[in-house]
């Protein structure tokens, strides 16, 4: 199938509306676009760029936390939640009692994320993993009592508030098992090869375009491309998160996906994502030269605390995990007394490292917030 003939399916009649019937796409394909050859090539480059990158880190973990919590926001933020990183990172009880929706939306998210890249250690990319992954997405949150884990056994649409005014009707339930397991096919097969970005390019928009679940469709469909990029070796750790790109050009991103459906522009949604992944990827690497470039001026820093030095190296380790603390969570963290951890904290607001935001006497929150400004 050549990318520029690609026909992504019909709408069909159903009882009162006409849903749409994605064509299945576990097919040979041929990129036959000098474009997006091109965008490919270049995506190739600066992918590959971060994956060595990022194995270049030493404790690349500290790190790779916060770029889940980043994901978390922006993919949840596309589905019209307000929290944002400082809120994402702070403790619920921190957090006012009408933004905790949005908050646990997001550790959701982060939740998900985790347990499926850790899954992907035991069985690969399956409609199995995503159903299990939708299920810790929606568990607790406004979409719990929409099959969270399943997929739905009732249409479904986008945009307006009733079937006769969507501006997009999914396919119907019936279809959902065999449009799935063709996706699933296609994420697997190896006998026709597919350049992996543009697997995953297309895989995205097809899972999108199914809409399996009857909610958190979109920040599922997010997560599958780094799970894929990780199952598939071109990222050692999951350090690539489109989110933030879709986010900002949320326009052009569903503009792009319903040109697809629509008008059989499969090239244009190709040129989009793989757009994406070259200036995330960018950017990615320039958040990792900043966090080294941080890290080392800090550890500077805390080599002026002579004897504490050990305890200063272990705190200033969780802070890269955990950047807004308390004295009690400290404490707990460091396995130390109140006592000592707040002479801590007090050395590394002496030394210009953490920051206290709330202007309180007591209950105080500290932010370790050059870390945070890397995250903005």
């Amino acid at each position: 199938m050549k990318i520029s003939s690609f026909k992504a399916g019909q709408k069909i009649q159903q009882f009162n509306y006409k849903s749409f019937e994605p064509t299945q796409v576990n097919l040979p394909w041929e990129v036959d676009d000098a474009g997006v050859t091109m965008l490919l090539s270049q995506a190739d480059i600066k992918l590959g760029e971060l994956n060595a990158y990022s194995q270049l880190i030493p404790n690349v973990d500290f790190f790779i936390k916060m770029h889940v919590l980043k994901e978390g926001t922006q993919s949840s933020r596309i589905e019209g939640t307000q929290t944002n990183i400082d809120e994402a990172v702070q403790k619920e009880e921190f957090i006012q009692p009408e933004k905790r929706d949005d908050w646990q939306e997001v550790q959701n998210y982060v939740q998900a994320m985790n347990q499926a890249i850790h899954d992907l250690e035991k069985f690969p990319i399956s409609n199995r993993l995503l159903k299990q992954t939708h299920r810790i997405l929606m568990q607790g949150v406004r979409g719990t009592n929409k099959l969270p884990g399943e997929f739905r056994k009732s249409q479904n649409w986008i945009g307006g508030s009733s079937l006769s005014d969507a501006s997009f009707i999914p396919p119907h339930q019936d279809s959902i098992p065999d449009l799935m397991a063709d996706l699933e096919k296609f994420l697997h097969n190896e006998i026709d090869p597919v350049p992996p970005l543009i697997k995953i390019g297309i895989a995205h928009y097809q899972f999108e375009s199914i809409h399996p679940f009857l909610d958190g469709n979109g920040r599922i469909g997010r997560l599958l491309i780094t799970l894929f990029l990780v199952s598939n070796g071109l990222l050692h750790k999951p350090t690539l998160y489109l989110s933030d790109f879709f986010e900002r050009n949320r326009l052009l991103y569903y503009d792009n996906l319903r040109r697809v459906s629509f008008r059989n522009d499969l090239i244009q949604w190709l040129k989009f994502f793989l757009a994406g992944v070259k200036e995330t990827s960018e950017n990615s690497i320039q958040t990792f030269k900043s966090i080294i470039t941080l890290r080392s001026e800090v550890e500077q820093k805390i080599v002026t605390l002579g004897k504490k030095y050990d305890l200063a190296k272990s705190f200033l380790e969780y802070l890269y995990k955990e950047p807004k603390t308390d004295a009690q969570t400290a404490s707990e963290a460091l396995s130390v007394n109140i006592t000592t951890a707040l002479r801590l904290i007090d050395d590394f607001e002496k030394l210009g490292i953490l920051e206290e935001i709330t202007g309180y006497k007591r209950n105080r929150i500290f932010s370790f917030e050059e870390y945070l400004k890397i995250f903005r």
